[in-house]
């Protein structure tokens, strides 16, 4: 006669339970949308990552990597992004994507004249959480530009 142990089917039974919910996240990734990316025509001169960018059409998204980057179209030039930290998006996301600039006053290099420099802020794609790149802490304007998603 065969002794059966009553924890070896408690065993089995929590192994399963405790597998499953692992099991859900695998597939959940598996359902999410591909990564997006955008296309922008930025009509002024901008700073980013701590270069001036020309005006000019530029495509955001993510490389190999997973880092964020912009691509210059008519080059082909990129510049990785620094992102300082994800942005929940608000109970109604944007459908478009768009850009969100700091607008700041600069007296330099002269100190006679006064400039306005756009700085790129934040980066956000339709429906999804947003990027923060940059923080100005003095008082400033925003200004936003709105893009077009990519499916890559």
């Amino acid at each position: 006669m065969r002794k059966i142990f009553l924890a070896t089917p408690l065993i089995i039974i929590a192994a399963a339970l405790l597998a499953r919910p692992f099991g859900l996240m695998a597939e959940t990734r598996s359902v999410q949308p591909a990564v997006q990316a955008a296309v922008f025509k930025v009509p002024f001169e901008f700073r980013a990552a701590g270069k001036k960018i020309p005006a000019g059409e530029y495509w955001f998204g993510f490389n190999q990597a997973g880092k964020l980057i912009l691509r210059q179209t008519a080059t082909g030039k990129e510049l990785e992004l620094p992102v300082l930290e994800k942005i929940t998006p608000p109970e109604k996301p944007a459908a478009e994507p768009r850009l969100v600039f700091d607008e700041v006053g600069d007296f330099a290099p002269s100190y006679t004249e006064y400039f306005t420099v756009y700085v790129l802020a934040e980066l956000w794609l339709s429906g999804q959480d947003g990027y923060l790149i940059h923080v100005t802490k003095s008082q400033h304007k925003e200004k936003t530009v709105t893009g077009t998603a990519v499916k890559e």
